[in-house]
């Protein structure tokens, strides 16, 4: 193509991807859903999935509260985790409180309690707690056993068990904030959707009303035509990303601790292989609500229970380890735990850019083989 074919053929460009941005800023709810809606999700994701558990109802029943089973109490409600509800004063007392939800938790001390814990019977702590949520429970018994460990060592140091004692650290997010979790999670899950339903949406709203019949028969070649219908939302979704980051960082306290430049091209990267998804997705369907339920429903699933976001990778049979192998998700948001969480440079992040990059060339190459640019 000479020179000035392929300045006509830019400026016709420029003029289809201005008419596209045009078109967006005249339909407020596309710009509620590209702007407004990841807002919302962030916020809403960020504060409500938490593991974390705070204000745990607690029971206790003492038969002889002593001085150290009184402050054991004390430092038991004191903590965020807890608040000590109601005192019991019979066995017979501790199925009620289950079952009327006062209580989630109860502690059972062993009648004279301070007087035998030297002695040759001892003093237990029993731990009753509701297990049919078992990770609940299970960070219920952790919080009060390392309460009640730490009380005894400040107040019995002298009696220490000698020998190994195990020192614990906690990188890279030593508060145990949830958020650090399910942040980087939450950012590959709302730029998938968002990015591939509205693509979708609107190369199907085309074919749907006809005029993508108007525009193949025009003397722009179709590439041109699918390219500037895709411009304006990655733009639009760099905007998204930013607002995302935003809020992560000064919101929700997370701070970018590797490279911020490798974050941004990483998430670029994910735009766009995001955006091609939507386009395999407008060649699959030819209704606006079948690409709504197809881009929405069906990537929400494969995102949320095999990308990592939850639950672990690792943790899942074979089968469902190969089947998330095919999740973009699944590569950025490792990728974005390393950058953003462990503070490692870009050249940690290689392999999943690579393959993203891989994802990203073959959707692209299989939408456009897919895309009908003759009218049927």
């Amino acid at each position: 193509m000479s020179f000035s074919g392929t300045y006509k053929a830019g400026l016709t460009f420029r003029a289809f991807m201005k008419k596209e941005f045009f078109h967006i800023f005249r339909d407020k709810r596309t710009i509620l859903i590209l702007l407004g809606l990841p807002v919302v999700q962030m916020i809403l994701f960020g504060f409500t999935i938490s593991t974390e558990m705070k204000n745990i109802k607690v029971a206790v029943m003492a038969p002889v509260q002593d001085e150290m089973t009184r402050r054991m109490i004390e430092r038991i409600d004191a903590s965020e985790y807890f608040s000590v509800k109601t005192m019991l004063s019979s066995p017979d007392e501790i199925d009620r409180v289950f079952q009327k939800g006062i209580a989630d938790f109860v502690l059972v001390f062993s009648p004279h309690f301070e007087d035998r814990i030297f002695s040759k019977e001892g003093s237990q702590i029993q731990f009753i707690t509701d297990a049919t949520d078992t990770n609940t429970a299970t960070a219920v018994v952790m919080y009060s056993s390392g309460i009640i460990r730490d009380f005894f060592a400040e107040k019995f140091p002298e009696s220490a068990v000698y020998g190994i004692q195990p020192n614990i650290r906690m990188l890279y997010n030593p508060q145990m904030k949830s958020a650090y979790t399910f942040v980087p999670g939450v950012m590959g899950l709302i730029m998938i959707l968002i990015c591939a339903m509205m693509t979708s949406v609107s190369i199907v709203r085309e074919k749907e009303t006809g005029t993508m019949e108007v525009l193949l028969v025009s003397p722009v070649r179709p590439i041109y035509i699918i390219l500037s219908k895709m411009a304006p939302y990655f733009v639009l979704s760099c905007v998204s990303f930013s607002l995302i980051l935003f809020l992560s960082v000064y919101l929700l306290g997370i701070p970018v601790a590797g490279s911020f430049s490798g974050l941004c091209m990483l998430s670029l990267l994910y735009i766009l292989a995001s955006l091609s998804l939507g386009l395999l997705i407008s060649t699959i369907v030819n209704t606006q609500l079948a690409a709504m339920l197809m881009s929405g429903m069906a990537l929400m699933v494969p995102v949320i229970f095999l990308s990592g976001m939850i639950f672990p990778v690792e943790s899942m049979p074979d089968v469902l380890q190969w089947l998330s192998c095919i999740v973009p998700a699944r590569w950025y948001i490792a990728a974005v735990k390393k950058l953003m969480i462990e503070g490692l440079s870009f050249s940690f992040a290689v392999k999943e850019f690579l393959i993203l990059s891989a994802m990203t060339l073959l959707l692209i190459g299989v939408s456009l083989k897919k895309f009908k640019y003759r009218l049927e």
